[in-house]
């Protein structure tokens, strides 16, 4: 368990079991309680609690003397009521990605804001903002470079250390940002030399490229996010609904995860 991100023991527990069932690791039964409580390293307590959130999601079945099983066909719930949809699974995604990938901070500056990023952060011209380069890998390796624009007064309090061992977003939850929505863009683009390099690529590889301009409750922007990711490492899922009948031609998309391999 991660003791520095701010989320019950439970719930990282959940989210690690809850991915597992997604990717069908499960499909023999989940382990005994006392060998999670030995993977995880926590209370039995805990272990029992996250299991209970699994069930009443209705993603397994426990009975006793029978061990836990997955059940077929079984989807995440919803997001809890008055919680954003799309950033509640965004948050959590980035959470579980974070007990699974390690981060390298190449650079953590506090600078004038070039006018792009000022543009997209709403801040006045030269305004200084903390911008952040990592590489994010796994054990096969880079998995994506990703670079940060954060109003300088909302980074008072994280650098180059904290954004070593957690999310982004949980660090600024941590500073007092209450997150409301995201705006992302998905498009591909070459990698350039340096890139290439940091990515264990050939230049002029396809990235995919990951614009994400994230607000607050009161829709003020407060982090721009430049993402490049390797595709053969990198997956992007999201489900489309029709809304209206059938001649409508309008689509809703709601995003499942963006996982790495």
């Amino acid at each position: 368990m991660a003791p520095v991100m701010p989320l019950p023991k439970y719930h990282q527990v959940y989210l690690v079991l809850r991915e597992h069932l997604a990717e069908g690791r499960f499909r023999d039964g989940l382990p005994a309680e006392l060998r999670l409580v030995q993977q995880f390293g926590v209370a039995r307590a805990t272990v029992r609690k996250a299991l209970e959130r699994l069930q009443a999601e209705g993603l397994i079945d426990r009975k006793p003397g029978r061990g836990t099983t997955p059940r077929r066909n079984a989807a995440p719930a919803d997001p809890a009521p008055g919680q954003p949809a799309r950033l509640a699974g965004l948050l959590e995604n980035i959470v579980s990605m974070g007990l699974r990938t390690q981060v390298k901070v190449l650079t953590c500056d506090v600078l004038s804001a070039p006018d792009a990023v000022a543009r997209q952060l709403a801040l006045p011209a030269r305004a200084r903002v903390q911008k952040a380069v990592r590489v994010r890998s796994n054990h096969e390796g880079p998995l994506s470079h990703i670079t940060t624009w954060v109003p300088a007064e909302l980074a008072r309090r994280f650098g180059r250390r904290e954004l070593a061992r957690e999310p982004i977003l949980l660090l600024l939850e941590g500073a007092g940002v209450r997150i409301g929505r995201a705006a992302q863009s998905i498009s591909a683009c070459p990698a350039d030399a340096k890139v290439a390099a940091q990515l264990g690529v050939k230049r002029g590889t396809a990235l995919l490229a990951v614009d994400r301009l994230v607000y607050d409750i009161d829709e003020r922007p407060v982090q721009w996010l430049q993402g490049l990711y390797r595709p053969d490492r990198y997956q992007y899922e999201m489900q489309l609904s029709r809304v209206g009948g059938l001649a409508a031609k309008v689509w809703v998309s709601t995003e499942l995860s963006a996982q790495f391999h």
